[in-house]
């Protein structure tokens, strides 16, 4: 981070030649571009896989020729696995008749949602007509996937408050607050690097976020503060949120596997203990998802624009944007407003 922060002169980052966190360097790289190490957090590609089948090689290969983000190779290939496992056997060895069975049976006996569902049908569509070049198959262009009407759950600022003071261990409170501070996917907050805040400007910068799209969003000193003391801990020289890793759960243990890690904490490790906190507090629904959908909602109910909130959350189409309009409480009361003033010096 670029800030006036300053650390002892005795310092361990100064005494091993690093630059602390928040000190300004000189020739600071331009804000747009990936940082050389940032590539260390990325998650396995599916080109390093152990591939049980080699047309699953041979897939993943395809996925790395026409897909940069590694996220949408590997769900991709996930989707693909599925069905292999479903049928325990090489799927390229399936029939077109197997492959609706196994749609037929995502869709009404496991009940995933269109999103799953249309994620799916894409994978196994490249596969089977893509790759193993089954264009006379009839399925994929039978199947009609349409979203359900439901609205995401949002939480009131209250319970926000109550989630967060719910998680105890400070490496889990603090991305989960920045999540909600700045509206972050979740990957997009665990990924973050120590050269991506701006703490002088007040600027956290998104890098690949989803679509492979880079944005820039407002972060507050306070948070910036806090992203501070905790980097003060375990000082790793490219990661913010580094992974905990396995072993002694002392202090000092935890600082240097903290501080050598060169990968980024787990997803499944934040989602495991906002669930904890959600149960304790009776909470129908919370993740760190809900977060995100929340900083949208607060801040469309406190007058921000639309169009701003969109450029925020990194959203492609205003539409995605537009869901917030109905879940806030500041749009029913004008709604209401609106509608009693319709009734005004009407005859009774």
């Amino acid at each position: 981070m670029k800030n006036s922060y300053h650390t002892p002169r005795n310092s361990s980052a100064q005494s091993e030649g690093r630059r602390p966190l928040g000190q300004a360097k000189t020739n600071t790289p331009n804000p747009r571009r990936r940082h050389p190490d940032v590539d260390r957090r990325s998650r396995k590609d599916p080109l390093s896989y152990d591939h049980r089948h080699p047309c699953m090689k041979r897939f993943a290969e395809l996925l790395a020729l026409q897909y940069d983000a590694t996220t949408t190779r590997r769900g991709y290939y996930r989707q693909v696995r599925l069905i292999g496992d479903h049928f325990a056997c090489d799927p390229s060895l399936l029939s077109e008749d197997q492959v609706r069975a196994f749609l037929l049976h995502a869709k009404h006996e496991r009940h995933w949602k269109p999103k799953s569902l249309r994620s799916s049908a894409a994978a196994l569509k490249l596969f089977y007509t893509g790759m193993l070049g089954r264009e006379h198959w009839e399925i994929f262009n039978q199947l009609k996937i349409r979203d359900h009407k439901e609205l995401p759950a949002v939480l009131t600022r209250e319970q926000v408050i109550a989630l967060l003071n719910h998680i105890r261990l400070r490496r889990y409170r603090i991305p989960a607050k920045l999540i909600y501070v700045c509206g972050l996917r979740l990957s997009e907050c665990l990924s973050l690097t120590v050269h991506d805040i701006d703490g002088k400007e007040g600027k956290l910068w998104v890098r690949g976020g989803k679509g492979g799209k880079d944005r820039m969003v407002p972060i507050p000193p306070v948070m910036v503060e806090d992203l501070r003391r905790y980097w003060a801990f375990h000082r790793n020289p490219v990661l913010l949120f580094p992974s905990v890793g396995r072993g002694r759960c002392d202090r000092e243990a935890l600082k240097t596997r903290m501080h050598e890690a060169s990968q980024p904490m787990t997803v499944s490790a934040i989602q495991r203990l906002i669930n904890i906190a959600r149960k304790e507090l009776h909470l129908t629904h919370a993740s760190p998802h809900t977060l995100r959908h929340s900083f949208a909602t607060h801040l469309v109910e406190a007058g921000a624009s639309l169009h701003v909130v969109k450029d925020l959350l990194g959203h492609s189409h205003i539409n995605t944007t537009m869901v917030y309009l109905h879940l806030t409480h500041r749009s029913d009361q004008d709604s209401r407003r609106l509608i009693e003033a319709l009734c005004e010096d009407l005859p009774r």
